[in-house]
């Protein structure tokens, strides 16, 4: 997958949710990589502050050392499909996500990135695939978004459950269309912490 935060502003730009409700006030990006939302805070004037986490930083499931409710948005870009135990990462994202805040994750569709196989071809160190919401996949670690997001319906209001599939092209064979720099092969979902 290359520069999914920069392939994700070309339909940020065309939302002002984003700029004027979900993205403002201090965020944290969590797996931010070389790609970090960071670089893309001019087209959120109400965003004050953006702290990147990456493997350096700590384990991303666990964040320790950061206290609870921090940041006002917790954003996570295909990092979550990358922990050992992703309802625990989501729990530790929700704590240290301020009341009324926003966790913004995007997290690869197992259809469109993954394929049908499973351990992923395209990135060996994946350990889960995701759907929004199918009553059976292909995928023995398959994780329906919908069953996930129950776990924690008291702690999140859902704004947004999204499949990104700009510039896929379906008509294709079996290849990973992420590293073209424009297609999109993921899910984008937005809660907000009550």
């Amino acid at each position: 997958m290359v520069r999914e935060v920069t392939k994700a502003m070309a339909r940020r730009g065309y939302d002002s949710r984003y700029a004027v409700r979900w993205f403002v006030g201090d965020a944290i990006d969590i797996g931010a990589g070389n790609d970090s939302l960071d670089s893309h805070r001019r087209h959120f004037p109400l965003l004050k502050s953006v702290r990147s986490w990456d493997l350096a930083d700590g384990d991303a499931m666990l964040m320790e050392g950061i206290p609870d409710e921090s940041y006002d948005v917790v954003h996570s870009s295909h990092c979550l499909e990358h922990l050992d135990d992703p309802y625990l990462g989501i729990q530790n994202w929700l704590r240290i996500c301020r009341r009324g805040g926003h966790l913004i994750l995007v997290v690869p569709d197992e259809d469109l990135y993954e394929q049908g196989v499973f351990p992923s071809t395209f990135n060996a160190d994946h350990k889960w695939t995701f759907t929004i919401n199918k009553n059976s996949s292909w995928s023995s670690n398959s994780i329906n978004l919908f069953r996930l997001l129950d776990r924690f319906s008291d702690k999140v209001r859902v704004f947004k459950i999204e499949l990104l599939d700009t510039n896929f092209r379906y008509d294709l064979g079996r290849m990973d269309q992420t590293w073209d720099y424009s297609s999109e092969s993921a899910i984008e979902v937005i809660l907000q912490r009550i």
